[in-house]
């Protein structure tokens, strides 16, 4: 019997930006040596509140500038949610993450398998988010071992 070549994984990590979960999950992963490329929204704050504004002209009122640069933030978002083959998503202490939150309902939407990712002080407020993932870690070391059990197939 042959065996099948080392499939490519995609991963999506979107979420909190205000610590570094992704490069530990990056690190652990090649170091895992699996075969996973990860894909991730704009994670400077600035540039992705702005890039609106930037690209498409000022806007007079707050709605109207975050609403252009939401919509073209979408663009990579969607894209690469399209494109995932597992999409985490990291819930902070620090701020209410609406965004990581529709993320993680869209890629739930597509059919996406989604691994959430927080502290245990927000299990409640995220039961319905967790309810629909098929795993929910609280440590990026986790998130390292689901997926190097789901490409693996071993502990």
């Amino acid at each position: 019997m042959r065996m099948a070549e080392k499939q490519e994984w995609t991963v999506y990590l979107s979420g909190e930006i205000h610590s570094d979960w992704r490069e530990q999950i990056t690190a652990g992963l090649a170091q895992a040596g699996l075969p996973v490329t990860v894909t991730s929204p704009v994670t400077d704050h600035a540039t992705s509140d702005d890039c609106g504004v930037e690209i498409l002209g000022e806007e007079d009122k707050a709605f109207w500038k975050d609403n252009k640069g939401a919509r073209i933030n979408a663009i990579r978002t969607r894209t690469f949610i399209d494109r995932a083959d597992v999409v985490v998503v990291r819930f902070g202490e620090k701020y209410r993450q609406w965004n990581a939150a529709f993320d993680a309902g869209y890629a739930s939407a597509k059919g996406k398998p989604v691994i959430t990712l927080h502290d245990s002080g927000l299990d409640h407020a995220l039961k319905e988010v967790d309810a629909a993932a098929l795993a929910t870690a609280d440590s990026p070391d986790q998130i390292v071992r689901i997926l190097g059990y789901a490409i693996e197939g071993q502990l």
